[in-house]
């Protein structure tokens, strides 16, 4: 795992270097509210050690850090009054923090999000399909 790098802003966060609306805390895991926000309530919540992806996160810190996520869903659902939760998380991809975090967004029905963010692209018949499991269940 690598140290907590100076120009990370979430370890600064989680180091109390830089402000930010800290809504939970743990021995694991930081929870803060998004400085760009979805909806007002949107959370973010990091590990204290600096990742970058849910594959690099040790696997003992996977119990904790999605206990939290838990919790703070119903916190959320609860505080902004919201029908549910969206909780998403990127690797690499789309990420614009390089310390892994959980987006826990407050969610309620014709809030003018749709679904997901991005396009679908279904497979292109049964076999292209069936070979993608192959590939993944191979990869296991």
């Amino acid at each position: 795992m690598a140290l907590m790098p100076a120009d990370c802003i979430f370890c600064r966060i989680i180091a109390g270097q830089a402000p930010a609306d800290i809504v939970f805390q743990d021995a694991c895991c930081v929870g803060f509210l998004d400085a760009r926000p979805l909806f007002p309530g949107h959370v973010l919540l990091a590990p204290r050690a600096h990742v970058v992806t849910l594959p690099e996160l040790p696997a003992e810190s996977l119990a904790p850090l999605f206990g939290a996520a838990q919790r703070l869903c119903r916190a959320v659902e609860q505080a902004c009054a919201a029908q549910g939760t969206f909780v998403a998380m990127n690797n690499r991809v789309s990420q614009s923090v390089p310390h892994l975090h959980v987006h826990i967004v407050p969610r309620s029905k014709g809030d003018g999000l749709k679904g997901f963010f991005w396009p679908r692209k279904g497979y292109r018949d049964d076999a292209e399909r069936l070979e993608t499991a192959r590939k993944i269940q191979a990869a296991l």
